[in-house]
C-alpha cells in the first residue's frame, strides 16, 4: 500500500480578543489556479459569530486573506468557477454571493452579485457548465501529439446565448426541495428563477449536481435516511421572453444496498455523503451510510438495459436489433466493508477517460491519480480508494498507529477524547495533493503519490509527471501540486522531455504554448541546484518575447491595402536573410543577455542564449526596430557609456550579435559550429569598450515548494511570515536574484522602487515579480505594455497587493493570489 505524506500544516494564532473556530458544516474549495477557499467562524467576546471566508495560495499558505462574508447564517457551500477567479458562497439562510477579484488581485475580493431564497438553506451549489471538457487518454500518454493525449469532448453548455456562447450563472438546491437558477446577463443583470424539483416536495438533507453532454442538469437528492430512496431529477434551464425558465423531470431512483441486506438493514440509519463522481459524469454516484461509529460506502452506475418482452408479443411483432425497448437502471458497482465513521469525502477533478478501463484498472499494475478518491475518517486517517472498485490504494495516518482499512470498525479501540480529523477535504486539479481542514480549523497539505500506491520505476514515475505537466500546459492550469513530487534528480530529465514533446507539436500550437513552457521550465529548474541558474535564462526569454511582440505590434503599414504579411512578419523575414548589416539598433538590455556567456561556465546564467537562435534572432529584430525609430526620433536610441566618442556602439554590438546568431541560425549557410578565436577576443574586449552595468532579472521568490524537497513537513501559522530553511537551490541563487531585504525593482517597467516602496505594488505568488499597481505613465504605447500584465504575471502566476512591513502590525492577516502581496 502506498503512503500519503504530509507536506505542511498551517494553524491559527491564539488571539486574545477573538477565537477562530470551524464552521458547522465546514466548506472548502480548491481552484485550478491552486487557490484554496475555506470557512471558519470568528467568535467575539460577546459570543457573536462572524462567518469568514479565507482564501490562500498553496505556495504561501501563511498569507491568508480573510473576508467577512456578510452571511447571516453558517456558510454551507463554496464553489470556484472553471477559470479559478470567481467564487460562490451559499449559507443556511438561502443567500448566494458571487465573489470576484478586485483589479485581478487575489487578496482583494468583492461581492457585486447575489441571489436569495429566503429562509431556505442551500445544500448543493454549482456553476453552470460552459461546455468545455478535455479528456485525458492515459493509454495514449506515450503519443507524440497533444491532440491524441488530450481530446476535446463534445459537451453542450447548460445554457447558450445567441451564437452558441455559453451563458454564465449558477444553480443551487435548497433543503425544502427547491432548485434555483441565477443567470448573469452580459449587461450585468441577473435573471433568477426558482422551481420545485417535483410536485410532492420533501426535505432534502443531501444533494449534488452534475451535468450531461446534452446540456441538461442532473440533481441527486436524499432526505438523510438510508431507508428512503435516493432520488434523481433532470433539470433543463432556458430563457423565454427575457425570463429564466426551469423544467424538471423525475429520473430512476435507488435504494442503498445495505438497506436491503437483512444483516445490515438497521446498522447504518443515515446517509451522510452523496456525491457524483464528477461534475460532468451524472451516470456514477457515491453514497455513504453511517451510524454513530461506523460507515459503509457504495458506488453506483446508471446504465441502459434492454426491457424483456413477453413471448406473446414476440410472436406478434418480433423485436430485432435497435428496436428492443431500453430502460435506465441503477446498478451497484462496488461496496466496502464496515469502516470507521467517514467524516469527509474528496473527489478527483482530473477528467480521466475510462474507455476500456473501468473496473479493470483496479486490478492492473498501474493506477493514475484521477482514478482515486479520498475518504477521511474520524480516527484521523485518510485513505485513497479507487473511485469505481473502492479498492484501497494509499493511506495517511496522522497520529494513531497504521491500521488496515479492511479491519472491522467494531474491533478498533475507541479513544475517550475526540480525535482531530478532517471535516472538509479537496483534491487538487491533478489529484497529486490533498488539502484538509480539521475540526480545530487547522489546514493540512498532503502529497499523493502519482502511482497511487504501487511502486514505479523511475522512468515510469517520470512519465506520470510529464503527462500531467503537459495537461497543465494545454489547459493553462497551475502546476504547483505537480512540483511537490519532483525530486532534484528528476529536473534535468523532465525539462528535456518536456522540450522534446513541445517541439513535436504543430508550429501554431507551439506558438500558443511558447510562454507557458518557459514558465514551466523556470519553476522546475528552481528545484535543483544543478539547474537553478537556468531560471535566469527562462525569465529573461519570457521578458524578451513580451518586449518583441509588443514593439512589433506597434509597427504600422503606410497604406491600409498592404500585402498579406504585417510589418512585423516582413521584418522577421528580412532579418532571417540579412547577415551583414553594419549599422542597426540594440535593445537596451542586450549586453546583459549575451555578453557574459563566453566567459563563464555552462552553469552561468545566460549560457543557453549562446545556442538559442530564436532568442538571438529576436534581439536582432529589436535592434532593427529601435535603429529605425532612432532615425525618426533620436530619443528612442539607447545611451551607452563608451570609452571612445567616435565608436559606433550599436554597429559593434549588432555585428557581434550577428556572428553569434550565425552559429545557430537555421539558414543553410556554411558557418562554423563553434565561435572562432577572433569572436571570442572581441567579446572579451567589450567591457573595456562599453560600460556593461549589471541588471538583476531574476526576482526573489519566498515560496514553499523548493523547500519541501526533503519531505520534512513544515509547521506554519496563519498571518506570520515563517523563517523557512534554505534549500540547496536557493543557495545557488545567491548573487543571481535580489535578496528580500535589498531595494526592490519594478520588473515590468525596469524602475527602482527602493527597499520600502512608497507606491502601491503587487507581487506574483509564483516567481516573486514585483510591479507597481498603478501606472505612472500616460503614453498609449506604455499603457499597451502594462495592459498585458493586468490579470497575470510575466510567468503566468497570480498576483496580490503588496504591503510593506510598516503596514503589517495594523493587519491581523494578509493575502495572496494571482498578483500577490510581497514582503521586503
Amino acid at each position: 500500500m502506498g503512503v500519503m505524506d504530509l507536506a505542511y500544516v498551517c494553524e491559527w494564532e491564539k488571539w486574545v480578543k477573538s477565537t477562530y473556530c470551524p464552521s458547522l458544516p465546514l466548506a472548502c474549495a480548491w481552484s485550478c489556479r491552486n487557490l484554496i477557499a475555506f470557512t471558519t467562524d470568528l467568535r467575539s467576546e460577546d459570543q457573536d459569530l462572524t462567518h469568514m471566508i479565507h482564501i490562500l495560495d498553496t505556495e504561501h499558505p501563511w498569507e491568508v486573506h480573510s473576508i467577512s462574508s456578510g452571511h447571516s447564517e453558517v456558510i454551507t457551500c463554496l464553489e470556484w468557477d472553471q477559470s479559478g477567479s470567481r467564487l460562490l458562497s451559499a449559507d443556511a439562510d438561502g443567500q448566494i454571493k458571487c465573489w470576484n477579484m478586485a483589479e485581478h488581485l487575489a487578496n482583494s475580493w468583492e461581492s457585486t452579485v447575489c441571489s436569495r431564497v429566503d429562509g431556505d438553506p442551500i445544500v448543493a451549489l454549482s456553476w453552470l457548465h460552459n461546455g468545455v471538457k478535455l479528456a485525458l487518454h492515459v493509454e495514449k500518454s506515450g503519443a507524440s501529439s497533444f491532440g491524441e493525449k488530450f481530446s476535446r469532448v463534445k459537451f453542450s453548455p447548460s445554457l447558450t446565448l445567441f451564437g452558441g456562447k455559453p451563458m454564465e450563472g449558477w444553480i443551487a438546491v435548497t433543503v425544502s426541495g427547491l432548485v434555483t437558477v441565477s443567470l448573469l446577463k452580459p449587461s450585468g443583470q441577473v435573471l433568477t428563477s426558482t422551481e420545485s424539483l417535483c410536485r410532492l416536495r420533501g426535505r432534502v438533507a443531501l444533494a449534488d449536481i452534475a451535468f450531461t453532454g446534452g446540456g441538461n442538469i442532473v440533481v441527486a437528492a436524499a432526505d438523510g435516511s438510508s431507508a428512503s430512496p435516493v432520488k434523481f431529477y433532470k433539470v433543463c434551464v432556458s430563457v423565454v421572453s427575457e425570463k429564466c425558465r426551469i423544467d424538471t423531470e423525475i429520473l430512476p431512483s435507488l435504494f442503498m444496498r445495505c438497506t436491503t441486506d437483512p444483516n445490515r438493514k438497521d446498522r447504518f440509519p443515515a446517509i451522510t455523503h452523496l456525491k457524483f463522481l464528477a461534475r460532468d459524469m451524472s451516470e456514477q454516484v457515491l453514497l455513504c451510510a453511517s451510524s454513530q461509529t461506523s460507515s459503509l460506502v457504495e458506488c453506483w452506475s446508471l446504465r441502459k438495459e434492454g426491457l424483456p418482452v413477453n413471448n406473446i408479443f414476440q410472436q406478434i411483432s418480433p423485436v430485432v436489433g435497435d428496436k428492443q425497448p431500453m430502460i435506465l437502471k441503477w446498478r451497484i458497482l462496488s461496496a466496502t466493508n464496515d469502516l470507521d465513521r467517514v467524516s469527509a469525502v474528496a473527489l478527483p477533478k482530473l477528467p480521466i477517460s475510462l474507455t476500456n478501463t473501468d473496473l479493470k484498472v483496479a486490478s492492473d499494475t498501474q493506477f493514475y491519480p484521477g482514478l482515486g478518491l479520498a475518504l477521511a475518517f474520524q480516527d484521523g486517517s485518510v485513505h485513497m480508494v479507487h473511485r469505481l472498485s473502492l479498492q484501497t490504494m494509499a493511506a495517511f495516518y496522522s497520529s494513531a498507529a497504521p491500521r488496515s482499512l479492511d479491519e472491522p470498525a467494531l474491533k478498533r479501540p475507541r479513544t475517550t477524547s475526540p480525535t482531530v480529523h478532517f471535516k472538509a477535504m479537496q483534491l487538487s486539479w491533478t489529484s497529486l495533493a490533498l488539502v484538509g481542514i480539521d475540526n480545530h480549523g487547522k489546514l493540512s497539505m498532503l502529497r499523493i503519490s502519482p502511482s497511487l500506491g504501487l511502486p514505479l520505476e523511475p522512468k515510469l514515475a517520470l512519465q506520470h509527471l510529464l503527462f500531467l505537466l503537459e495537461y497543465c500546459m494545454v489547459t493553462g492550469y497551475d502546476w504547483w501540486d505537480i512540483l511537490l513530487h519532483v525530486q532534484p534528480g528528476m529536473v534535468q530529465s523532465l525539462v528535456e522531455r518536456l522540450h522534446e514533446e513541445y517541439t513535436r507539436q504543430k508550429p501554431a500550437l507551439q506558438q500558443v504554448l511558447s510562454t507557458r513552457i518557459l514558465a514551466m521550465k523556470a519553476s522546475l529548474c528552481r528545484l535543483s541546484p544543478c539547474t537553478v541558474a537556468r531560471v535566469w535564462d527562462y525569465h529573461t526569454k519570457l521578458f524578451l518575447m513580451a518586449v518583441t511582440s509588443t514593439l512589433k505590434s506597434l509597427l504600422r503599414p503606410h497604406f491600409l491595402n498592404t500585402p498579406d504579411k504585417s510589418p512585423g512578419d516582413r521584418l522577421a523575414e528580412i532579418c532571417a536573410k540579412v547577415t551583414d548589416v553594419a549599422i542597426l539598433g540594440l535593445h537596451m538590455s542586450c549586453p546583459h543577455i549575451w555578453h557574459p556567456y563566453l566567459q563563464g561556465s555552462p552553469l552561468r546564467p545566460g549560457h543557453s542564449f549562446l545556442r538559442d537562435g530564436t532568442s538571438l534572432g529576436m534581439l536582432r529584430e529589436l535592434m532593427v526596430v529601435i535603429r529605425i525609430w532612432g532615425l525618426l526620433k533620436p530619443s528612442c536610441l539607447p545611451v551607452y557609456t563608451a570609452t571612445s566618442d567616435t565608436q559606433d556602439s550599436m554597429s559593434l554590438l549588432f555585428r557581434l550579435l550577428t556572428k553569434l546568431w550565425l552559429l545557430c541560425c537555421p539558414c543553410p549557410l556554411p558557418t562554423a559550429s563553434e565561435p572562432d578565436e577572433g569572436l571570442v577576443d572581441e567579446c572579451c574586449l567589450l567591457p573595456s569598450q562599453l560600460l556593461v552595468p549589471t541588471l538583476d532579472w531574476l526576482p526573489a521568490s519566498d515560496g514553499l515548494v523548493s523547500r519541501l524537497q526533503p519531505k520534512q513537513p513544515l509547521r506554519l501559522r496563519f498571518g506570520r511570515v515563517p523563517t523557512l530553511p534554505s534549500s540547496a537551490s536557493t543557495l545557488q541563487l545567491d548573487g543571481l536574484a535580489r535578496a528580500p531585504g535589498q531595494p526592490k525593482i519594478d520588473h515590468l517597467r525596469r524602475l527602482h522602487l527602493g527597499a520600502y516602496p512608497t507606491e502601491e505594488c503587487k507581487a506574483c505568488t509564483r516567481c516573486g515579480c514585483v510591479t507597481m499597481l498603478k501606472s505612472p505613465n500616460n503614453t498609449t504605447a506604455v499603457k499597451q505594455w502594462e495592459q498585458r500584465w493586468v490579470k497575470n504575471c510575466l510567468c503566468g502566476g497570480l498576483c496580490a497587493h503588496h504591503r510593506t512591513r510598516q503596514e503589517e502590525p495594523a493587519l491581523q492577516m494578509f493575502c495572496l493570489g494571482v498578483w500577490s502581496t510581497c514582503h521586503p
